[in-house]
């Protein structure tokens, strides 16, 4: 599976405003996953590192689970993260490996 498409989507994140997810769609899914996220900083988060009020910071991320479950055809991001992962699939492949 591959990447399919992307679009964007206005959320809600209480340090950024305005705020907005990256979406991808998963082949095996049937439906749109979350793989980003971004916005502004909202000023009082900036505050207490010393910005100014007229300082812009963006913010923005994309996450490296569910882009990795998307291109290895990963149905359930519980297969691939967290504490049920099959440690057989760690040692098979090299990509998922630091050494």
């Amino acid at each position: 599976p591959e990447f399919k498409g992307m679009k964007f989507k206005p959320t809600y994140n209480p340090y950024t405003e305005p705020s907005m997810e990256f979406h991808c769609y998963h082949e095996g899914l049937g439906k749109w996953v979350e793989v980003g996220n971004s916005g502004v900083f909202r000023p009082e988060m900036l505050r207490p590192m010393g910005f100014d009020e007229d300082v812009q910071v963006i913010a923005w991320g994309m996450s490296l689970e569910r882009p990795t479950m998307i291109k290895y055809g990963y149905d359930n991001i519980r297969d691939l993260f967290g504490h049920r992962i099959d440690l057989n699939m760690v040692r098979k492949h090299p990509i998922v490996r630091w050494a």
